[in-house]
């Protein structure tokens, strides 16, 4: 019973969200103040290379509009919630990639990934045409240096034929599908997220992936550290636990996205009524080191957010030391001396909250 007047009132935020978005978007502001691109330094599967980011305007998350979104998710906030066509889509494209070469020295870099975000799922043609699809994945083909073109989608869109098209168009490169599986538990995953994904349609989606034998395609899971209505000892556990589960299933890799708190989200509304706090920075430490030690699978812990008022926070004595430590183990795919050996006074308040997370009986933590 509770957790169905969870899920529903889940629901309920959600969409009520998206109809005030809507509605403050009649005066739409121009489709490219949504696009974005950036590079840095970043992990690839076989080394330290260069990624570059681009992130395009597209209709919106399917399963926000229809569903209500996920509790932390702003995709609808990202979006500016209208058709967009084809000529529009690959024109804004084209643009960003153009920017992104103008300001680097692409060619200097001997591998380089392209990661793709479109505020919902790439694989979904009512979000991205399959003409755009195409322009963007042959786009990519002409560069001998990129070796990995990462895009994101829900299972749903997800099937053999489509991803061998697209592979077909970067023979030579590694595809890599990330999926928002966030965690291995159903509970979690349905009635504190609203994810709409169950174990079998990701592990059915894995299967498919692994299947595909002509071309390099590989399946990434996304994992959320601390959703709603868990305490930290829950969530660094879920978060260890998913990681053995994702393994399992067949990913080859995972992606750790530690919460920060988007404004309009069921997330935001717990968050500003004092009942939820982001996860400690220590607690992505800890998950790091159980992880890489225990989880032979090679991980990123994504370090956005680390240190604001929204995000993953120890204290100001340590927040962006311990950012750049992780980011090294990013890099380098080990527990580095500085990373295990690191202390600081904070420590102790956060062990506190793991020792008495029962007792206390709450979701945020004694700092606050």
């Amino acid at each position: 019973m509770q957790v169905q007047l969870i899920n529903r009132k889940i629901r309920e935020h959600s969409i009520e969200r998206i109809k005030s978005k809507r509605e403050a978007k009649k005066d739409k502001k121009p489709l490219d103040f949504y696009a974005a691109s950036w590079a840095n330094e970043d992990r690839l599967y076989d080394c330290v290379g260069y990624t570059i980011f681009i992130v395009l305007p597209t209709s919106g998350c399917q399963w926000a509009k229809d569903s209500g979104g996920c509790t932390m998710c702003s995709y609808i906030a990202d979006s500016p919630l209208v058709d967009i066509g084809c000529d529009d889509l690959i024109r804004i494209f084209d643009d960003q990639w153009d920017k992104q070469l103008s300001k680097t020295d692409f060619g200097g870099h001997e591998s380089v990934a392209v990661k793709l975000f479109v505020s919902g799922s790439f694989l979904n043609e009512n979000e991205v045409p399959l003409k755009v699809q195409e322009h963007i994945f042959n786009k990519f083909n002409k560069y001998d240096n990129i070796k990995e073109v990462i895009v994101e989608s829900k299972p749903e869109y997800i099937n053999s034929n489509s991803l061998k098209h697209l592979a077909s168009l970067i023979p030579d490169k590694i595809l890599e599908l990330g999926i928002g599986l966030e965690t291995s538990n159903e509970q979690t995953r349905l009635n504190k997220i609203n994810k709409g994904i169950t174990n079998k349609s990701f592990e059915d989606c894995v299967k498919t992936i692994n299947d595909i034998t002509e071309y390099d395609v590989r399946a990434k899971a996304y994992l959320l550290v601390k959703p709603i209505l868990l305490s930290e000892r829950d969530a660094i556990a879920e978060s260890i636990e998913s990681a053995r589960y994702a393994k399992k299933v067949g990913v080859k890799r995972i992606a750790y996205c530690p919460a920060t708190v988007h404004a309009g989200t069921l997330m935001d509304n717990l968050w500003k009524k004092g009942s939820y706090n982001p996860p400690w920075i220590w607690s992505c430490v800890e998950i790091i080191k159980e992880v890489r030690r225990n989880v032979d699978i090679p991980m990123i812990m994504d370090t956005a957010g680390f240190g604001t008022r929204r995000g993953p926070f120890n204290c100001k004595k340590c927040n962006s030391k311990l950012k750049n430590l992780i980011i090294e183990s990013n890099l380098k795919q080990e527990i580095t001396p500085e990373l295990e050996e690191f202390s600081c006074e904070c420590k102790d308040k956060w062990l506190a909250d793991l020792e008495f997370s029962d007792i206390l009986n709450t979701t945020t933590n004694p700092k606050n």
